[in-house]
């Protein structure tokens, strides 16, 4: 218990109050939620869901709430403006990926799904208002966010001020013993614990994880910042994406994204701070574990082989995808943009500015844009390669 309740934690409210609770041997109901607003999941989010598995383990119960209400407002935490809002039939499409990703770290069979639709599909004006009135427009804007968005004058909608108390009623309507969030829901799940007193059930505790930060190894990984690495990766890509995060990041990332123990990390930690070991060996031992979670070891040793010698000894891969021509003779630019290569010609003529592309091993620059390509291999940074085929007919 003592390894669940201190790896990969921030803070724990009341950890005096709740280790009694667990060692008490009641089943505890465990609440995580989240707003499909995206549908992908990152290994920021695996921070949380490796913790709630770690819970199942030991015989508690998962309480899974699908925000298919609050997605459409959009969660206001570190948001800097008011976010658009999602139709149901986006949230619904963006909640089954979600959940099909989910699934692949917590255990399905100990987790009880439920949608917010369920109680807030049922509320009326006066339950706002009765909701509302238990809350202070003073407490809301204690929140930094809006604190900081009301000082500097932009707007906060109406719905966002809302959203602190609908992820509050959450817990009231499941009965919930603990909720777990990043540490940038602290005040939502506080929200939650106040909610439950007011109305006579036991305040739930608040587990908070660490934000996992990006691989730009500077911000909290979001795909918004495109700094993350997604669950749904190929192994060869995320296995690159783990080597390419800075160094001083490896120790977090084992500790928050793998079950190496605590006395071997301590020792990387020290081996590193003596300069006795080669970041690079232990950046690929990261690299290994996480493929491995979410691919399997075969996976993950293909993986290793790939970035030796692709990205080590600038090799080709043995697998690349083809792309067929459509007509002869297609620009360098029409070939970024069509592969997928380059998600514009605005980003692929910036690639080839920047020397970021190579036809057949060779680079290619801004001045060959409208060079035509009949046949090779096109290659953008280390790790992304197409094969051009020369149009048949």
């Amino acid at each position: 218990m003592e390894y669940v309740l201190k790896r990969g934690v921030a803070e724990i409210i009341v950890e005096d109050d709740l280790r009694p609770l667990l060692e008490s041997g009641r089943q505890l109901r465990l609440k995580m939620g989240f707003d499909p607003s995206r549908p992908d999941i990152h290994l920021g989010h695996v921070v949380g869901m490796r913790k709630l598995r770690q819970f199942q383990d030991l015989g508690h119960q998962v309480v899974l709430i699908v925000g298919d209400w609050t997605a459409q407002i959009g969660d206001p935490s570190g948001a800097s403006q008011t976010r658009p809002m999602l139709s149901a039939a986006e949230v619904k499409a963006n909640a089954e990926t979600y959940m099909q990703q989910f699934f692949k770290v917590v255990d399905r069979d100990r987790t009880e799904l439920r949608w917010q639709s369920d109680w807030f599909g049922r509320f009326n004006l006066a339950d706002v208002i009765k909701l509302t009135s238990r809350f202070t427009v003073a407490q809301l804007l204690a929140r930094e966010d809006f604190s900081k968005r009301y000082s500097s004058g932009r707007p906060i909608a109406v719905t966002e001020l809302l959203y602190p108390l609908l992820q509050a009623y959450d817990s009231v309507v499941i009965e919930a013993d603990v909720e777990f969030g990043g540490t940038d829901q602290k005040f939502n799940c506080l929200m939650g614990r106040e909610l439950q007193g007011m109305v006579g059930q036991p305040s739930q505790h608040v587990f908070l994880m660490p934000l996992l930060v990006g691989t730009d190894g500077q911000q909290k990984m979001s795909k918004s910042l495109d700094n993350y690495i997604a669950i749904e990766d190929p192994s060869t890509e995320m296995y690159g994406k783990v080597m390419s995060i800075p160094d001083d990041l490896m120790i977090d990332y084992f500790e928050l994204l793998t079950d190496v123990p605590d006395g071997e990390l301590n020792d990387f930690a020290r081996q590193m701070a003596a300069q006795q070991v080669n970041p690079m060996d232990l950046k690929k031992r990261l690299a290994r574990e996480i493929v491995e979670q979410f691919h399997g070891a075969e996976a993950a040793t293909k993986a290793e082989s790939h970035f030796k010698r692709v990205v080590q000894r600038g090799e080709a891969p043995k697998e690349i995808s083809e792309y067929s021509l459509t007509h002869p003779g297609q620009t360098v630019v029409d070939l970024l943009v069509g592969t997928g290569l380059a998600k514009s010609r605005g980003e692929a003529k910036r690639q080839l500015a920047a020397g970021a592309v190579k036809l057949d091993g060779v680079k290619l620059s801004a001045d060959d844009s409208a060079a035509l390509v009949e046949s090779g291999i096109l290659q953008t940074g280390k790790r992304q390669f197409v094969r051009i085929v020369a149009a048949r007919g």
